[in-house]
């Protein structure tokens, strides 16, 4: 079955009000999950409110009891995996297992400098996020004391206690679409690939490229679940959708071209088949106006009952 979740970015604006409404929203309206993303500022201009991640996940596990959630995604650089672990297996069980772990190597350079985070260049924080799974996986999975003994990182008997309500913890979701570093990691430690701001030819490449990797770590390309998180422009109407397209001075054709969801309720429900139609389990759809609850419950009246029964 297709499903359909909303995006949102924690550093535009994020608060407690929003998130509570934002999550109550897709609680009741029949969303499938809400991800976030885990950053402490804006990329650019005035800094906005920009809501703790793994604070604000734990009041989604203890305020919701049916959607998936989680970081889309942590970046390495922030904490030390051993205390993302303890966060993830603690927020996960409290939800009744309906926590993503979503792993990534972080980008953005300002939030780094201005909360004093070291910024290591792109290769080495590949090489960090490689050992971050791995430590992940050995505590979630193992019921023993590990050791781990890295480049940037290591265990010494170490235990996760309590154990993971689910077996072999939280699923470990990894996003991006290169096709060098990141499908590899995928195909050797991922339960989710979640693709990013990707065009329909771009991604028919990526996904038979993860089956081939995967057919040499000896998984299935089912053990790998697709998803795709992109931007939608939403709206009731057509007139409210040229009002939204003139401000970020683009047009709908160009923008479903790159691979974002663009239209109203019967253009977007073809849009999201057609990324169905190529193996799309699960969208993240980004949702840039967090005080547009309105458009959300339109969306999830006249768009979801198409894909979730």
């Amino acid at each position: 079955m297709t499903q359909i979740g909303i995006m949102i970015e924690g550093q535009d604006g994020l608060n407690w009000d929003r998130w509570k409404r934002i999550l109550q929203t897709a609680e009741d309206s029949g969303y499938q999950c809400v991800f976030r993303s885990d950053h402490f500022t804006n990329a650019s201009g005035p800094h906005k409110d920009a809501l703790e991640l793994w604070t604000s996940l734990t009041y989604a596990a203890s305020h919701t009891s049916r959607i998936e959630f989680g970081p889309m995604v942590t970046p390495v650089t922030f904490r030390h995996p051993s205390m993302n672990v303890k966060y993830a297996s603690a927020i996960s069980d409290l939800s009744g297992g309906r926590l993503y772990m979503g792993m990534g190597t972080g980008w953005q350079d300002r939030e780094h400098e201005s909360f004093g985070i070291d910024f290591p260049e792109l290769s080495e924080r590949y090489e960090r996020l490689e050992e971050a799974i791995q430590i992940t996986k050995l505590l979630f999975e193992s019921d023993k004391p590990v050791d781990f003994s890295g480049e940037y990182y290591s265990l010494k008997d170490a235990l996760l206690l309590p154990r993971p309500v689910q077996v072999g913890g939280p699923p470990i979701l990894i996003g991006g679409n290169g096709p060098t570093r990141t499908l590899p990691l995928v195909a050797k430690y991922a339960k989710e690939w979640n693709a990013v701001f990707i065009d329909h030819e771009t991604y028919k490449e990526r996904t038979e490229s993860l089956n081939d990797m995967l057919e040499k770590q000896g998984r299935q390309p089912s053990d790998v679940k697709r998803s795709l998180m992109t931007r939608i422009f939403y709206a009731a109407d057509e007139d409210t959708l040229n009002t939204q397209l003139a401000a970020a001075n683009q047009t709908a054709d160009a923008l479903v071209e790159r691979g974002l969801m663009v239209g109203t309720a019967s253009a977007v429900i073809d849009q999201l088949g057609a990324w169905a139609e190529l193996g799309i389990e699960r969208f993240m759809l980004q949702w840039i106006d967090q005080d547009d609850i309105a458009g959300l419950e339109h969306m999830a009246a006249h768009v979801l009952p198409h894909f979730h029964g």
